[in-house]
């Protein structure tokens, strides 16, 4: 690139979802996600109660929740004057409240003081739900952290304090940042509390204790905003704990496994995760249709990992694309801090959801993004910023940037993925749709010479892609490239000529209308004439006769045709053949290229009959030239083919050489 694009505006990087705050009225218009209650502000024991009041009514039939519910309505409506002496070591509100603890070094020890509490075979006081909302409330990292710590499997009493959590929203909207910053990082995230400790905490611990929070009735109103932010944690952890698994972890995880009995393998958990939090967001068609497509199991394996995201981002797009594009955002912090461990699946997600984002925005972060990939010994890298070149460069503003990608599309022309070259067309033919891009000088010719094998091509799409391309260039090539390029197009007519009898009736008129511009580009109106007449033939006839030094060149084009597939263009190459042959009797070459037909026809088990009539013909005229040679000493002469009884029946049906140059 002549200029190296800007780098994410830290703006995003500071943005608990990794959304602009413009951009956020988007996502509130994700009409499948259903918001909860309005957010319940949790400024003392009143409101704490209408919490608590709300939840109830959404699972007043959970056993768990009604002891506890019946435990907290009864302490906040007789509030006593200090805490039993019974619970000394877990304190109360009245203790430790916003006025209390001026230290915030003093917070993880209160927590690990609640959780043993809790951990314990009796009944918790009914304040201490109290507690631990306002403690959370003023301190949520410290408490998140610390709770991580102490029980990072989350046990009885860990549980029981996250699901009090998740009772308030605006409790619960403060802590899922450092609930995401833990399951970023793997597997393990070091983070600082008040009182210095800086002890990991366990990736897997974070994503624990979103399955318990998204498995409540009552799942709170904030999972919504950072959906997109969990998602792709969730996603990147299902990878990772395919790929690589630490002694740690295991032993982490199997302990996880026993007190909750929970999936063997965590990559399955996670997955389950992933469900839970859809379902959350009632995005229940998105979860049978990845059901259907086996998407689920795609997504557990290390090697296909990648093709499940991108078919997960193909469904997401119809349930919601302002939802992706928040997803797109997070995605491209990731790719700009260059994250080998995840950038393929974020890749496959990202070329998905491309026409989501403003290109005017962040159309230089994307490019420079594909074009550090495009040149990735990664095929599937290769492929995937191929697939988003694609997309960028039907933006005209985008386009005009991509022209110095040219020289490493033209190579790509020549891989031998068919996928690879079919993309690589497209974005040139992108590019040259745009009035304001003229292909260059020296790009022309390189362009023109790698376009002509790409004709005869297996894949018909990439036949018209490439025939149509050719087309482009020559309408677009810049004045003083245009001499250069005249030899080129020279060498492509009479390729194009045979592609005119194609039977792919959109290749034959590409062709046609290929072949039109390039007599034009040449300026030859007779040839166009010759074009119009009802006796194509006739054109072919004149193109081989004026340049009769060039005769073998063409014989040399017209070899391959004949064993094509397609009886039409097969037939047109032996009426060329027949008009080379004429003009270049007598020549060193003749001798050689006669042999060549012969070697090419050999391999054909059952010759059709314009097959037959040129081996006929090669062979009379192999007879007469060593029999006009056998005088002279010294002479190397050519072994007529044996033919198949068979094959000389069909032949004594064929014409004679003087009539195949004229058939």
């Amino acid at each position: 690139m002549a200029e190296r694009p800007p780098s994410l505006p830290k703006m995003v990087e500071k943005c608990p979802s990794g959304v602009l705050p413009q951009q956020r009225t988007d996502l509130e218009r994700f009409q499948l996600l259903k918001r909860d209650s309005a957010k319940i502000q949790t400024q003392g024991p009143d409101s704490s109660r209408s919490c608590w009041h709300s939840v109830g009514q959404m699972c007043s039939n959970v056993p768990w929740c009604q002891e506890m519910l019946t435990m907290f309505t009864k302490g906040a409506a007789e509030p006593g004057p200090t805490a039993p002496q019974s619970i000394a070591a877990a304190p109360s509100l009245d203790l430790f409240g916003e006025r209390v603890v001026s230290n915030p070094s003093q917070v993880p020890g209160f927590v690990r003081n609640m959780h043993q509490k809790l951990a314990s075979d009796g009944s918790p006081d009914d304040r201490l739900f109290m507690d631990i909302l306002r403690l959370t409330e003023a301190h949520p990292t410290d408490v998140a952290v610390t709770l991580l710590r102490c029980a990072p499997s989350c046990d009885r009493g860990a549980a029981i304090m996250w699901k009090t959590i998740a009772s308030s929203g605006t409790t619960v909207e403060k802590v899922l940042p450092t609930l995401l910053c833990v399951m970023d990082g793997w597997p393990l995230q070091k983070m600082y509390t008040s009182d210095g400790d800086n002890k990991d905490v366990f990736a897997l611990a974070g994503t624990r204790v979103i399955w318990e929070m998204l498995r409540l009735p009552w799942c709170p109103e904030p999972f919504v905003e950072y959906s997109p932010n969990l998602l792709v944690a969730l996603l990147c952890q299902v990878l990772i704990t395919t790929e690589q698994m630490s002694e740690d972890v295991n032993t982490f995880w199997k302990r996880c496994q026993e007190e909750n009995g929970l999936p063997t393998n965590p990559n399955s958990f996670v997955v389950n995760t992933v469900k839970a939090l859809f379902h959350h967001l009632q995005c229940l068609h998105l979860l049978m249709a990845m059901e259907r497509k086996c998407a689920w199991d795609t997504l557990l394996c290390a090697d296909t990992h990648h093709y499940a995201v991108g078919l997960l981002a193909r469904e997401l797009r119809h349930v919601s694309l302002p939802f992706c594009s928040c997803i797109a955002l997070r995605l491209l912090t990731r790719l700009s801090r260059e994250e080998p461990r995840w950038e393929l699946p974020a890749l496959a997600f990202l070329v998905e959801v491309l026409d989501c984002l403003d290109l005017n925005e962040w159309g230089n972060i994307i490019l420079e993004i594909m074009t550090r990939h495009l040149h990735s010994e990664s095929m599937e890298r290769c492929r995937l910023a191929l697939k988003g070149l694609v997309v960028l460069s039907r933006d005209p503003s985008m386009a005009k940037k991509m022209c110095g990608l040219s020289e490493c599309l033209v190579e790509l022309l020549k891989n031998e993925d068919t996928e690879v070259v079919e993309m690589s067309l497209s974005v040139f033919t992108n590019l040259l749709l745009n009035k304001d891009i003229l292909t260059s000088s020296p790009t022309a010719p390189k362009l023109a010479d790698a376009l002509r094998p790409l004709f005869d091509n297996d894949n018909s799409h990439v036949q018209l892609l490439s025939i149509r391309l050719y087309q482009k260039v020559m309408e677009s090539v810049v004045e003083k490239g245009k001499k250069t390029l005249k030899m080129h197009v020279s060498q492509s007519l009479l390729p194009l000529f045979f592609h005119c009898h194609d039977e792919n009736r959109r290749v034959a008129q590409a062709s046609r209308e290929t072949l039109l511009s390039a007599v034009r580009f040449l300026k030859r109106k007779d040839l166009k004439q010759l074009l119009k007449t009802d006796d194509p033939w006739s054109f072919a006839e004149r193109v081989l006769a004026e340049d009769r030094s060039r005769a073998t060149e063409h014989l040399r084009l017209a070899l391959p045709y004949l064993q094509s597939p397609q009886e039409p263009l097969r037939e047109a190459a032996v009426r060329s053949i027949g008009i080379a042959g004429m003009l270049m009797r007598g020549q060193p070459e003749e001798l050689q290229l006669i042999c060549e037909a012969l070697q090419a026809l050999s391999t054909d088990d059952s010759p059709s009959n314009t097959n037959l009539i040129v081996r006929v013909m090669f062979d009379e005229r192999a007879t007469a030239l060593n029999s006009s040679e056998s005088t002279q000493p010294g002479q190397h002469q050519i072994p007529c083919k044996r033919r198949h009884p068979g094959d000389q029946r069909r032949a004594a049906a064929a014409p004679s050489t003087a009539d195949a140059g004229q058939t």
